[in-house]
């Protein structure tokens, strides 16, 4: 079972069960799963499709919890704060600090960078290696603490 059809499936179960906060998050997250199918032509949607449009919906929630607790909007940040904990769910396991430090390590000594101007190609590197087993921010602080 890939991992849209299983987002398919439990929204079903949300809709039987009345879980309206979960059904209207799988919804939003089944329509932009679906857009990018139309946009690109593709038949299939596997999970290289599915997980970068969850990650990109769970940066959007975060942002949004910032923005809304700013704004001394707690209800709103609540909201999606909930919304953020069921997309969290279809994440893979994250990594760990220490095994995160190594990839980034191994990856600087890969990509043979040398100072700061190379945290693109370090990142490059250690996103294609984690695949969606972390942030991109972390790995971003990592990578500049660890580049001279």
């Amino acid at each position: 079972m890939t991992m849209y059809e299983k987002i398919e499936s439990d929204m079903k179960a949300a809709l039987k069960q009345g879980e309206t906060v979960k059904l209207s998050t799988l919804r939003m997250l089944i329509a932009a799963i679906r857009q990018v199918q139309i946009d690109k032509n593709l038949k299939t949607i596997g999970d290289d499709i599915t997980l970068p449009i969850i990650q990109r919906h769970i940066k959007q929630h975060k942002d949004s919890i910032e923005q809304f607790k700013t704004g001394n909007r707690q209800d709103l940040a609540d909201k999606e704060l909930a919304e953020l904990k069921i997309l969290e769910a279809y994440m893979p396991a994250q990594i760990s600090e220490e095994e995160l430090s190594a990839l980034v390590k191994s990856a600087i000594s890969e990509s043979a960078a040398a100072s700061k101007a190379d945290i693109g190609k370090v990142m490059k590197l250690v996103m294609e290696k984690a695949k969606g087993r972390c942030d991109g921010k972390s790995v971003n602080q990592l990578v500049a603490r660890l580049l001279p």
